[in-house]
């Protein structure tokens, strides 16, 4: 395989695989977790695909923001605020995507957890 310039093709192979490794996750979480997180029955597949990008575009854009304006709050809790902005943007993903519905904020925190944990695995795999 050709090499794209600037080692395009590492980084979209690095995207790719974060994608997926999020989409199995979400998924993962669905069937663990039936009654929390529903996934659209018609095509589970694409929906956690879409799904997962979203989620990483907010995790890209959104996530940031939301961390420096509650630098206050995290610094006091010692970090574990994180948690919580990862369940909000988690929930706010889910509001975006249609087909996939999060029954709480208890659901999107679990669910946050499993993909922030799945995440970092594959992040130290992956590099």
């Amino acid at each position: 395989m050709e090499k794209w310039v600037g080692g395009w093709d590492l980084i979209l192979t690095r995207f790719l695989w974060r994608v997926l490794v999020t989409a199995a996750a979400v998924f993962g979480v669905h069937l663990a977790f039936p009654n929390l997180i529903a996934i659209n029955p018609e095509q589970p597949l694409v929906t956690v695909v879409v799904f997962a990008v979203i989620l990483g575009v907010l995790n890209a854009f959104l996530r940031p923001i939301l961390l420096l304006l509650t630098l206050p709050l995290n610094l006091l809790t010692l970090g574990l605020f994180t948690l919580v902005i990862n369940a909000i943007v988690f929930w706010l993903a889910s509001l975006l995507q249609s087909g996939v519905q999060v029954a709480d904020f208890g659901a999107a925190f679990i669910g946050a957890f499993v993909v922030s944990v799945a995440s970092f695995i594959a992040s130290r795999v992956i590099t």
